[in-house]
């Protein structure tokens, strides 16, 4: 072998070698899809709209975002898992468009750990246990006393069947053994104008919307189901702090398609990391009531998306929760 094919091999192994790293670099070269699928103006799309208007400037690329609205997330979370793997089609969807979906409806949603791949999480909270002023509980386990002592007498409300609020407390009663009646509302205003007028005493609501009514003695708020106490709601114990063993978060997360490049999905979370770090990211953050949690990995946040996913498989198998 000659020294000019020698040459010529060195130059082809040296360009093959570098192909990798020039397509990592070129990412992105075009614009960058964010789909979600709530509608404009809800509380993720506004922070998602901040997201991507920060991300948009640090990649020097459009981020667009995308409203694919229906099934409660499963046609946004479908078209990004069945989109071509290349970083150009983003998820970003809650836990009850994701893990909560899929333990509800395992034939109709996508399969989030076998079709995805998480990249980043993006705040933490769970969901208050709120009831009427003249409820005669002022904290969670006063709560449960009272509902064991008067079984069958009380109903309480949630924002639907099969949303958060109405699996924390079918784990409650299953826990517990309470007998109390789901009444589901088609939304959660519609839930405070029934405490208002003393149709329902007990409810399950979100973090934010719950803040100026708690404050305004309007409801008392019992016990957070997250991790850590709402920054909205500080006084506020969690279950886990009242000796209630469940301590699971609603959470905004990023998800690509399964086959995403190592160096894209990398690319990407350096990205959504130095935008959690964004003060009006974090003051939007604060309004929705969700804490900001030390940055986690993508691997660290692919754990939480699988350990959250069992948490909700395993209350509505063992209460046999089903959704029309």
């Amino acid at each position: 072998m000659n020294f000019a094919r020698l040459l010529v091999l060195a130059v082809l192994a040296s360009a093959a070698i570098a192909a990798p790293l020039r397509a990592e670099e070129a990412w992105p070269a075009r614009p960058v899809r964010m789909v979600i699928g709530t509608t404009a103006g809800t509380g993720g799309d506004v922070l998602l709209r901040l997201v991507a208007n920060s991300m948009s400037q640090s990649l020097m690329q459009p981020v667009i975002v995308e409203n694919k609205v229906g099934a409660n997330g499963l046609v946004a979370t479908a078209d990004v898992a069945n989109s071509r793997p290349d970083g150009y089609t983003v998820l970003f969807g809650g836990a009850s468009a994701t893990v909560i979906n899929q333990a509800l409806q395992p034939a109709l949603a996508v399969n989030v750990l076998d079709k995805l791949s998480p990249v980043a999480q993006l705040g933490a909270g769970g969901v208050n246990l709120v009831v009427a002023p003249d409820f005669p509980a002022t904290n969670l386990r006063e709560f449960i006393a009272h509902a064991k002592a008067h079984p069958g007498q009380i109903n309480y409300a949630t924002w639907g069947v099969g949303s958060s609020g109405h699996l924390v407390m079918e784990w409650l009663k299953n826990r517990y053994g309470l007998n109390l009646s789901h009444v589901p509302y088609k939304s959660t205003p519609q839930i405070y104008q029934d405490m208002a007028g003393g149709l329902v005493k007990v409810a399950f609501v979100d973090a934010a919307s719950s803040v100026p009514l708690v404050k305004a003695g309007k409801i008392k708020a019992l016990g957070n189901s997250g991790t850590a106490r709402a920054p909205g709601l500080a006084d506020v114990l969690t279950f886990k702090e009242q000796d209630v063993d469940f301590a699971v978060d609603g959470w905004y997360g990023v998800f690509v398609p399964r086959a995403t490049p190592d160096a894209v999905v990398s690319r990407l979370h350096r990205e959504i990391i130095k935008v959690l770090a964004d003060p009006e990211i974090r003051a939007r953050m604060l309004q929705l009531n969700l804490s900001s949690p030390p940055p986690k990995s993508s691997t660290e946040f692919k754990q939480i998306v699988a350990a959250d996913l069992k948490v909700w498989q395993s209350i509505v198998r063992t209460n046999a929760i089903k959704v029309d």
